[in-house]
């Protein structure tokens, strides 16, 4: 068939790229949306760069977050197999579960004098095991409350208190609280060293879920109150509740369970026979944590709080007790933890114990009233450091507190001894001669014992007269840095306060420690380290510990050693301490503290050097000097010491050019010494002036107080250096 129209052509569709005109239908490229986009990129390139930058940001960001989170796991599984790897390791080289068994409670001590004698004994006898029906409840709720709340619930381990306890401690930047549960304690104490290791913790976790699996939670807190440590030699909660509070475990009140709860922190430290501020102190918080879980109620929170336990006096007595507690601080420094019965073998001499007990006793019994003195210790020392004679107090069963070792005092005068060794060595002599005159150092002018001075005297007679001023002199001359050094090296531990008022002696020491410091004076000038413990055995024999004496060290030259004893022995026999003379070669220093709150004698001779302390706890004044109790106390010890004994000298034989004049009618019947005066601020009021009568009426003046005597003006001293010790 022919078409219709020949003449007209076929319009086909045509997707071109031109433009047609009229009503053409076809969609141009810029019509499609596509199109449009990729227009409007290439027409702006910004935009397109922009559009890049974000794509390629977040993807890196994800891409970041993806890493981390796949090292973190790598890490993890690592870590898990490392720790897994080192448990097992540390497994494998403990015994088979077969053969654990409990060991049996703590054993005894038996601490015994250089003669065998027996002091004390210690450990496991202070009380017998007992169930936790025959125990005040009070005791394991307080336990639980303070050392391990969730002991009844998780398996011997506490992830959530460990974790606690690392944030505390990190928060506080330091060790605040322990991760370790009742379980992991009891563990530690039954089979392991106190060691702080890795292999020791490891073990420690093991055997606590050991324990956790084959005892109940109740054997297990009965084992640990029977077993734990609660300072004073006791061993258990029965042996505690008897030595401090003399009554059964069974009749322990709730403030008393919160002290023996809060002893296990620090044991020795906070016991309530040695600190009962800090024990009751420790009880409160423990208090605390029993209301704070619901253990008690508020009202007998608010009655415990206002009834604090009251420790009754130790059936405990004599002063040999002070040394048994001495002994227990040193012996788990020395062997660890005692698994077996020991013996201790000291060096103290039961008898010199006694005789020094015997004399601070006397004492103070006698004339406490009217001198207002209520305590004094007594430390006796030979010349190779060993202890052998150690009194902490008038008695012991009254109060536990060792003032020998722990109780730290202004030493007044008795530390003038290391100021004038500093000048010695900075090249003075006994016969050098210094203006003993009203001086000021800044805004401080330290006073002469009843504003008496001598004018020109030797470094001889001023230490034995024990003359303020000239001692503030020296101090000045040779530094306080080097007479705080010379301290320390002869054998004082405590921190000294690098002053001017160093030459009174108002930083704080021990008297055991200041006793030491004189031995090398008495020894030739060797070091003479303290020690008490001879050796420690089983009872079947074994050695476990035996002291082994350093090389002698050298810390005063020989001769500086004979002019030290030239002097301090006219401290003895014309100066100070004239009622210390008992018929031995002897010297030593007399010592009071501001407002004679304290009075001291430390004096020695070639067999033996002997400190005494009197004064009172509360730190009220008596009325002693140096030269009065303690210098008859030292004599009446060394006198009893020396019987039988064969006299020898004192060590050097430096002569004095001059001797000393006799100072009994010129210094009061008591004997000061020149330390209770002391420093006082003044505010720079001017020094009024002095004239000194003489012992033959005559009245001389006393010389300016130019600091060395040599008629030299120095510039006037500044805050500034006494800051710097210039």
């Amino acid at each position: 068939m022919a078409p219709r129209d020949r003449g007209r052509q076929r319009i086909e569709p045509s997707f071109g790229s031109g433009r047609r005109s009229g009503d053409d239908l076809r969609a141009d490229p810029e019509d499609r949306p596509l199109a449009k986009r990729k227009t409007a990129a290439r027409k702006s390139p910004k935009t397109r760069r922009s559009r890049a930058t974000r794509r390629k940001s977040g993807g890196g960001l994800v891409s970041a977050l993806r890493r981390a989170v796949y090292w973190s796991l790598v890490l993890c599984l690592w870590g898990g197999i490392a720790m897994a790897g080192t448990v097992i390791y540390f497994a494998a080289k403990m015994p088979q579960t077969t053969s654990w068994s409990i060991p049996d409670r703590p054993p005894n001590v038996k601490i015994v004098s250089v003669e065998g004698d027996l002091i004390a004994n210690r450990g496991a006898s202070g009380g017998e095991a007992i169930d936790l029906t025959e125990m005040s409840p009070y005791i394991p709720e307080a336990v639980v409350a303070i050392e391990d709340r969730r002991f009844f619930s998780h398996f011997g381990v506490d992830p959530i208190g460990f974790a606690r306890a690392m944030v505390t401690n990190v928060m506080s930047g330091r060790l605040v609280q322990g991760g370790s549960t009742i379980t992991q304690q009891l563990a530690k104490n039954l089979f392991l060293t106190p060691d702080r290791t890795i292999e020791r913790k490891v073990q420690e976790v093991l055997l606590a879920l050991w324990l956790e699996q084959k005892y109940t939670k109740k054997q297990i807190l009965e084992m640990y109150l029977n077993r734990v440590y609660l300072g004073s030699g006791s061993y258990g909660v029965a042996a505690a509740s008897r030595r401090y509070f003399n009554k059964s475990a069974k009749e322990v009140t709730l403030p008393e369970a919160a002290l023996l709860a809060g002893l296990l922190k620090a044991p020795s430290r906070l016991s309530p026979a040695r600190d009962p501020k800090a024990a009751r102190e420790r009880s409160q918080l423990v208090l605390a944590a029993m209301r704070e879980q619901g253990v008690i109620g508020d009202k007998e929170l608010t009655f415990a709080m206002k009834q604090p336990a009251s420790r009754v006096s130790s059936y405990w007595t004599g002063s040999e007790q002070y040394v048994a507690d001495r002994v227990m601080e040193e012996l788990p420094e020395l062997i660890g933890e005692v698994r077996s019965d020991v013996v201790v073998d000291t060096t103290v001499d039961l008898g010199l114990q006694k005789l020094g007990e015997a004399s601070i006793r006397d004492l103070i019994s006698e004339n406490g009233d009217k001198l207002k003195v209520s305590q004094g210790a007594l430390v006796s020392i030979d010349g190779t450091g060993a202890v052998r004679a150690l009194v902490g107090g008038y008695d012991y069963a009254n109060s536990q507190f060792d003032r020998a070792s722990e109780a730290r005092r202004q030493p007044g005068s008795t530390f003038k001894p290391f100021v004038y060794l500093s000048a010695l060595e900075a090249g003075f002599t006994p016969d050098s001669v210094r203006n003993d005159a009203p001086i000021r150092i800044g805004k401080w002018t330290p006073g002469n014992y009843n504003g008496k001075y001598y004018g020109k005297v030797t470094l001889a007679e001023a230490l034995a007269r024990s003359l303020n001023s000239v001692s503030a002199q020296l101090v000045m001359e040779v530094g306080p840095a080097t007479v705080v050094s010379t301290a320390h090296r002869l054998g004082i531990e405590s921190d000294l306060t690098s002053n001017a008022s160093l030459a009174l002696g108002t930083s704080e020491v021990t008297l055991l420690e200041l006793t030491d410091s004189f031995v090398p004076f008495a020894n030739g000038g060797y070091k003479a380290p303290i020690h008490i413990i001879r050796r420690v055995r089983t009872t079947g024999g074994k050695l476990l510990y035996e002291y082994k004496a350093p090389a002698p060290s050298r810390v005063i030259e020989a001769r500086n050693v004979g002019m030290m004893n030239a002097m301090l022995s006219q401290t003895i026999e014309r100066g100070t301490a004239t009622r210390a003379r008992f018929g031995w070669p002897a010297a030593g220093k007399t010592g009071t503290s501001q407002n004679f709150r304290d009075a001291w004698f430390v004096g020695y001779t070639s067999n033996l050097t002997t400190g005494v302390w009197f004064g009172n706890d509360n730190g009220k004044p008596t009325k002693l000097t140096g030269g009065s109790l303690p210098a008859i106390a030292w004599k009446d010890f060394m006198v009893a010491a020396h019987k039988g004994v064969p006299v020898a000298a004192l060590p050097g034989n430096y002569r004095l050019n001059e001797q000393v004049e006799d100072g009994n009618d010129i210094l009061p019947a008591s004997g000061a010494d020149g330390g209770a005066p002391s420093a006082q601020l003044d505010g720079g009021a001017p020094m009024p002036p002095v004239d000194i009568t003489g012992q033959t009426g005559s009245t001389r003046p006393v010389p300016p107080g130019d600091v060395g005597g040599s008629g030299q003006k120095r510039g006037k001293t500044t805050l500034f250096d006494l800051i710097m010790g210039n």
